[in-house]
């Protein structure tokens, strides 16, 4: 492989290598392998399910050293949710306790995505009805800042216009300003949720095409 970075369709091979990304950024964009016992407790949420149950929608990126990003998503949040409940979840609740008699200011990290596993938080409805399609996407540092990001996201969103998304929305953690900032640089807006709630989580969206009504 050259210097320039391969950009190609997920196969299973790719998995694990996707799992040890989702940990290796999964801190506010940095590394958050020093806060899990269980090393997939990230990814189980965040690129797993896609990469199995969706994989036309899933691409990595490599270098001469390896997978060192990916993209993922559904067209359609609101179904995407409820498959995840009727195909996802199940096995991963037999395997991973929930933790609903610890308090969540004493829970570990792997207690609070075992907590999701078992109580998955919806997309706020107005957000899942208006922006309907939703996508992660996650890069090594030594992959950041070199077009990258860019050429994934682009080609993600070409896959999905095709399956005729048109509005689409990401969810970011707000202490990772520099995840903020490249969203923000591709069109996306901040989001306010009707119901008003300042959670870690930052709500972006963005228009393929021209809406007549954004909320803001």
């Amino acid at each position: 492989m050259d210097d320039a970075p391969q950009i190609r369709p997920f196969n299973e091979a790719d998995l694990e290598a996707c799992y040890a990304i989702s940990l290796a950024t999964g801190h506010a964009g940095g590394d958050a392998s020093h806060l899990y016992r269980d090393p997939k407790m990230m990814g189980h949420i965040y690129i797993a399910p896609y990469a199995l149950l969706e994989p036309g929608l899933t691409w990595i990126v490599a270098d001469r050293d390896g997978v060192a990003g990916f993209v993922a998503g559904v067209v359609d949040t609101a179904t995407w949710e409820e498959r995840l409940e009727h195909d996802w979840w199940p096995p991963l609740r037999r395997h991973y306790a929930d933790p609903v008699d610890v308090p969540p200011d004493r829970q570990t990290a792997d207690q609070r995505r075992a907590s999701m596993i078992h109580h998955p938080v919806s997309t706020p409805v107005e957000i899942a009805t208006r922006y309907p399609a939703h996508l992660h996407l996650n890069l090594l540092p030594r992959l950041r800042r070199r077009g990258a990001g860019s050429l994934l996201l682009g080609i993600w969103l070409s896959a999905a216009r095709a399956r005729g998304a048109r509005s689409f929305h990401v969810g970011v953690n707000r202490l990772n300003a520099g995840a903020c900032r490249f969203w923000s640089r591709h069109g996306f807006s901040t989001l306010a949720p009707e119901a008003g709630v300042e959670g870690r989580t930052c709500w972006m969206g963005w228009d393929a095409l021209p809406a007549n009504q954004v909320i803001v």
